[in-house]
């Protein structure tokens, strides 16, 4: 079925980029058609950086072609196996591929592909949503085509396969991530047919490939309210085939008739609450796992009730094993994550007790230049039902803040380190490397962090000659 072009709006750089293809396509006689994300995005007026291009016929040879009528020629990435190209047009992506159909063998989700028409090509998509199209032919230049009624469901805000659910998810099951994910993007629904295709589909999720997995998942925690998706991602039972950890968080136990938070559903409110206030993924990332060795840590104490001690160092030293089994980045990003969880109790014990120099100054030294994002992660982490307890712990961390600020204005903690270097140490009394430096060394920066003396070189060089002394270490004579 056939509609106007005036359910979209083209950019006018676009408008000429299809032109262009349009007229490519004319001069090799393929018909074609942009597809999928791109004129979805067009439809719900959401900016997109990619566009695919389907032709019935040699896509490399029409990425090749469109690529020498720019300026400058971008180059041609060609991906034989597939029979796909891509190239970069300034912030674009556009990639071409030749109709085709696809068919799957039960232990992989890799296609055997074969030439199809454009219906074929429609047919293969995962969600009817994706399945329209946009004719770049001639004759009906800009025309929509919907075979499955996605404009329907675009409508309607639903998330439907174009066939049978379960051919859709076990063919690919990496769609029952993606379904989940466009619809925590999105903010749709997935239709009750699709849903139940999912539940009964979710063991197939363990033949894809964790990056991939991954991948749709970082997209899951970077949409506007992510907690949706984690919701829909542990009902269906996908999240105990490659995040067990997580799942292991929900439920509340009780105990003399006290129970504790649900610590899964907990976690989710974090991480909406901070998604209010930034789009970093990794600072997402802590949110999500700021708690997550309380399962491992919980006691029940007859007189205080249910207790979690040590959960953020526990929790800290899961970070690496979890990044690694989800095929994550085990750098910087990765210590990153790992330094938050370690640290997230710190600021909320600030705000319960008087405040003193020497712990602001150690939560300045150890948070150093992630100390915003650190006090981010706890503002979030007040999920209290009671408005006056929420804001009178809001309130608690702008004292917290602004005695922060005084003691590094005065004192100069972040991104410090001692006025004495363990080299200038081991050149001032003749060592290698050994325990008596470390001494020396932890002593003059606890002494600094606790107020004993000032950050300043003199005073550290005294306290250094008191520790030797005591350490019976004698200065060499420097020529």
């Amino acid at each position: 079925m056939m509609f106007n072009s005036g359910l979209y709006t083209l950019e006018p750089r676009e408008k000429k980029i299809l032109t262009i293809i349009s007229e490519k396509g004319k001069a090799l006689k393929l018909p074609l058609y942009a597809v999928g994300g791109f004129v979805r995005d067009k439809l719900l007026g959401r900016p997109c950086k990619d566009i695919d291009i389907v032709c019935q016929g040699d896509g490399i040879q029409l990425a090749q072609e469109v690529a020498s009528a720019f300026r400058p020629t971008p180059s041609v990435n060609i991906f034989e196996r597939f029979g796909t190209a891509m190239i970069k047009h300034g912030d674009l992506e556009i990639e071409f591929v030749g109709a085709r159909k696809e068919s799957y063998k039960h232990e992989s989700r890799k296609p055997i592909i074969s030439p199809g028409t454009i219906e074929d090509d429609q047919l293969r998509r995962d969600f009817t949503i994706n399945t329209i199209s946009i004719s770049l032919n001639e004759e009906d230049f800009g025309n929509i085509i919907d075979p499955f009624n996605g404009l329907e469901d675009l409508e309607r805000r639903i998330i439907r396969t174009p066939t049978d659910p379960d051919i859709t998810f076990s063919d690919d099951p990496l769609r029952m991530l993606r379904a989940i994910r466009f619809s925590s993007q999105l903010g749709f629904e997935i239709d009750q047919v699709s849903w139940e295709g999912i539940i009964r589909n979710a063991d197939r999720l363990k033949i894809v490939s964790k990056e991939r997995i991954s991948a749709e998942l970082d997209k899951i925690i970077l949409s506007e309210v992510p907690s949706k998706g984690f919701d829909l991602l542990y009902k269906s039972g996908l999240l105990r085939i490659f995040f067990p950890e997580l799942c292991l968080l929900q439920g509340v136990a009780y105990q003399d008739g006290k129970g504790h938070k649900d610590n899964f559903y907990h976690t989710l409110q974090v991480l909406d609450n901070l998604s209010q206030q930034t789009d970093q993924l990794y600072l997402r990332w802590a949110a999500i796992l700021h708690d997550i060795a309380k399962p491992q840590t919980k006691r029940y104490d007859a007189e205080v009730g249910w207790t979690f001690h040590g959960h953020e160092a526990l929790g800290a030293a899961m970070v690496p094993r979890i990044f690694k089994n989800l095929r994550m980045p085990l750098d910087a990003k990765m210590k990153y994550v790992q330094k938050l969880v370690r640290l997230h109790l710190r600021p909320i014990a600030l705000t319960q007790e008087q405040i003193t120099d020497s712990a602001l100054r150690r939560l300045l030294f150890d948070a150093g230049e992630d100390l915003e994002d650190l006090l981010m992660l706890c503002e979030a982490d007040i999920t209290s039902k009671n408005p006056d307890k929420v804001k009178k712990f809001l309130n608690n961390y702008v004292i917290v803040r602004q005695k922060l600020q005084e003691v590094e204005e005065k004192d100069k903690i972040r991104a410090w380190q001692p006025p004495i270097s363990g080299e200038k140490i081991m050149e001032i009394y003749g060592l290698a490397p050994c325990k008596e430096v470390g001494i020396i060394k932890n002593a003059i920066r606890e002494a600094i962090l606790e107020g004993e003396i000032p950050n300043q070189l003199e005073d550290a060089m005294g306290l250094m000659e008191k520790i030797a002394s005591e350490l019976n270490l004698k200065k060499v004579q420097l020529t």
